[in-house]
C-alpha cells in the first residue's frame, strides 16, 4: 500500500459507525418490535455501505447528506433481518443472536407477517431516496430470494426424481448459492453507498464487485465455522465433500452418522479448501479495493484493510487467519 493517507483504525471506524447507524435505527423505525429485532446485529452490511459511501465522498460531505446516508443503510438492515426471520421457520430455529427467535416466541403467521411489514418499511426508504436506490432495493432482493430458492431447492428436492448433479455441477451450484443468497447484499450494500454519494458510474461498478468479494468470502467463513461446529447443511457438506472426493457423492447413502465419518476423514483437506478459496476472494477485494478508480484517501486504506479484518473475526474461534 502506497500514497493512502493514514488516518483512523478499522475498527475505530467500525465502531463510531456503529453507534451513528443505532442511532439512525432508534429515530427512523417508528415500530417498537421491529427496534427489538433488529437488536444484536453485527451491522456489517450497512458498515461496508457506510464504508463505501465515505470512499466515494473521502469524509468530505456535509453531515445532512451522511445522515442520509445512514438512513439509507437502515433499509439494507431491515432487508437483511427479514430473510433471517424467514430463515428461522425454514430452520426451525429457536434462537437467534443469543435469545429466543421470533419464530419461537411468537410463532410462524406473526413472523412472516413481521419479516413482510420490514421488507415494506426498508423499501419505503429505499424509494425515498430515489428510484435509483429503490430498483437497487428490489432487484436485489429478488436475487437473494432465487439464492434462497436454490438452496431450499437442493436440500429438499435430493432422493426425488430430480436427477442428483454431478460433481462439478454441485460445487457450481453451491457457488451460485453463495453468489446469490449472500454476496449480492454485499455488493449491493457497497453500490447503494455509491449512489447515495452520486460517485461516478466506474466507482459504482468497482465497489459492487469489491463488495461481492467480500460477500463470497464472509458466506464462506461462515460455512466452514458451521461446519467445524457440527452443522450438517445439505448444500454445503454435498458439494464440499464433492469436490474432495474420488467418487461422487450419493446423497441417498448419508446419514448423519456418514457425514461425520466422511467430514472427519476429510476435516484438514476441507479447511484447506475453504481458507485456499476465502483467501482467493479476499485478495481479488484487495485488488479491486485499489482501483485507480478509487481515489486517494484515509477511507481507501480502510477498504483495502476491510476484508481480511472481517473474516479474521469470524475465524476467530477458529484461530485461523488469512
Amino acid at each position: 500500500m502506497t500514497n493512502i493517507d493514514k488516518g483512523p483504525t478499522l475498527e475505530n471506524f467500525f465502531r463510531e459507525t456503529k453507534e451513528d447507524v443505532e442511532k439512525k435505527i432508534e429515530t427512523t423505525i417508528k415500530d417498537e418490535d421491529i427496534v427489538s429485532i433488529l437488536k444484536g446485529g453485527k451491522r456489517l452490511r450497512p458498515l461496508i455501505s457506510a464504508l463505501s459511501y465515505k470512499v466515494c465522498t473521502g469524509g468530505k460531505e456535509t453531515p445532512a447528506d451522511y445522515q442520509r446516508a445512514l438512513e439509507g443503510t437502515v433499509s439494507i438492515e431491515l432487508a437483511h433481518t427479514a430473510s433471517l426471520l424467514h430463515d428461522d421457520i425454514m430452520d426451525k430455529d429457536k434462537t437467534r443472536r443469543g435469545k429466543p427467535s421470533l419464530y419461537a416466541q411468537k410463532g410462524i403467521p406473526h413472523t412472516i407477517l413481521k419479516g413482510h411489514k420490514m421488507l415494506s418499511t426498508g423499501f419505503g426508504i429505499a424509494i425515498n431516496h430515489g428510484k435509483k436506490i429503490g430498483k437497487l432495493y428490489v432487484d436485489t432482493w429478488d436475487e437473494v430470494l432465487a439464492g434462497q430458492m436454490k438452496e431450499i431447492d437442493f436440500n429438499t428436492e435430493q432422493g426425488g426424481t430430480k436427477k442428483f448433479p454431478s460433481k462439478s455441477e454441485v460445487y457450481k451450484l453451491y457457488e451460485q448459492i453463495i453468489d446469490q443468497k449472500t454476496a449480492a447484499l454485499f455488493a449491493s450494500s457497497c453500490k447503494a453507498g455509491a449512489f447515495e454519494a452520486n460517485a461516478s458510474d466506474q466507482m459504482v461498478e468497482v465497489l459492487s464487485e469489491y463488495g461481492r468479494e467480500v460477500g463470497i468470502a464472509y458466506q464462506l467463513a461462515d460455512d466452514l465455522v458451521d461446519l467445524e461446529n457440527g452443522e450438517m447443511i445439505n448444500s454445503v457438506v454435498i458439494p464440499i465433500l464433492s469436490r474432495l472426493e474420488e467418487k461422487k457423492v450419493d446423497e441417498n447413502s448419508l446419514t448423519v452418522s456418514t457425514i461425520k465419518r466422511k467430514i472427519e476423514k476429510n476435516e484438514d483437506e476441507i479447511k484447506q479448501l475453504y481458507l485456499k478459496e476465502i483467501k482467493k476472494h479476499v485478495k481479488n477485494a484487495e485488488k479491486l479495493s485499489l482501483s485507480d478508480a478509487i481515489p486517494q484517501s484515509e477511507y481507501k486504506r480502510l477498504l483495502y484493510e476491510e476484508p481480511s479484518f472481517v473474516i479474521n473475526k469470524m475465524l476467530e474461534e477458529m484461530n485461523i487467519t488469512v
